[in-house]
């Protein structure tokens, strides 16, 4: 089994590495005073040091389970299944549906393809547009599989989001087959515009809606979750139960203590999509002005920048580009089959401005020499 591309160029770069590779929040903006604060008032108490229960601890479900509510998403905290990341909600649901196929984009998130291939799920796949999947293609390979995974906010690679009418239409034909979505939505509150309506919502029994706070909040938490009809995450309990009896309690009574303050967290989530606004803004202009033969399509929120060099193999730029210690992730890592290998997908998040211009530029002087 081959090893996620991403996390070995993560363990391959120094210091002195300028990275575009990775979806690294940026660490400045963690709220690490306030969290601080939190893990004080639970430290002390010591039932946190405690065995906790498989689905999470309550109290955290039911803010969770109210954030949807407030979508206009009705949800309780028996619809929820906390998990040490999204990733792990990821394998959860990829040995519940272990050996059979499944229908994804093209590209779509390689933390997933692998996943997915571990669990022995046949992929199949549906080209991306602007607004979202392709539609004939998706309905064709869907009333057959009757399972998908999607990414409709800010998709990873390829930031494309839903249009309203795409939401509407795939959950009318997931309705239609009565089959199954599981919508990944870790970028969902990283919107610079608007927040959009999730396909789950539309389809509460027929869908896993997967959220984390590891691009939200901070990583190192390693608290995400799945929201699902009772039913289903009373089965997942059982996969759940066998991996790790329950995620991190330190973690999730920190979460916990930290979000009983709606006002802190909101104003934090205001700060981060005003910080990455401005920071893509910043991103896309370097490129206008040094890689204009970069195309694109400017993001509407989300972490990364996608689009391709027409004529450049970007595996053969990257092997260049590290040598002058920048990196990047080729587009042909995210693709099943036909893939291009042209595209790249950069992270605009985490590094500085400075270090923007300046690797803006080496890839720049790499491509002329």
């Amino acid at each position: 089994m081959k090893r996620s591309f991403i996390r070995e160029i993560l363990e391959s770069i120094d210091d002195e590495t300028i990275s575009f590779a990775g979806g690294l929040p940026n660490s400045l903006l963690f709220p690490v005073d306030d969290l601080k604060l939190s893990a004080n008032n639970i430290l002390k108490k010591r039932d946190v040091w405690q065995y906790s229960i498989s689905n999470g601890i309550k109290s955290l479900r039911k803010k969770i389970a109210k954030q949807y509510c407030k979508d206009g998403f009705e949800t309780t905290p028996e619809n929820i299944l906390i998990t040490t990341g999204s990733q792990q909600a990821l394998y959860i649901l990829a040995r519940y549906f272990k050996n059979k196929s499944i229908v994804l984009e093209a590209p779509s998130y390689l933390g997933a393809i692998n996943t997915f291939k571990l669990n022995d799920l046949k992929m199949k796949t549906a080209p991306l547009e602007n607004d979202g999947i392709e539609l004939k293609s998706f309905e064709k390979a869907f009333e057959k599989e009757k399972l998908t995974y999607l990414i409709p906010d800010f998709q990873n690679p390829s930031t494309r989001t839903y249009s309203k009418t795409k939401r509407k239409e795939v959950a009318k034909i997931v309705k239609k087959y009565d089959g199954i979505i599981i919508e990944d939505s870790p970028y969902t509150e990283l919107y610079f515009e608007e927040k959009n309506k999730s396909i789950s919502s539309l389809v509460p029994n027929n869908s896993f809606h997967l959220g984390s706070f590891s691009k939200t909040l901070c990583p190192s938490l390693r608290i995400g979750w799945i929201r699902a009809n009772e039913e289903f995450i009373h089965d997942l309990l059982v996969i759940k139960e066998s991996i790790d009896l329950h995620s991190c309690g330190l973690s999730q009574h920190l979460l916990n203590e930290y979000l009983k303050d709606e006002k802190k967290y909101k104003t934090h989530l205001d700060i981060l999509r005003k910080f990455y606004k401005e920071k893509v803004e910043f991103f896309c202009k370097q490129l206008d002005t040094y890689l204009p033969e970069f195309t694109y399509v400017k993001p509407k929120g989300g972490m990364f920048v996608y689009g391709e060099f027409k004529g450049v193999d970007s595996f053969e730029l990257l092997a260049k580009c590290m040598e002058k210690k920048v990196v990047f992730v080729p587009g042909c890592e995210f693709y099943i089959k036909d893939k291009n290998p042209h595209e790249i997908r950069f992270n605009f998040t985490n590094s500085s401005l400075e270090d923007i211009i300046k690797g803006i530029k080496i890839i720049a002087e790499v491509l002329k020499s």
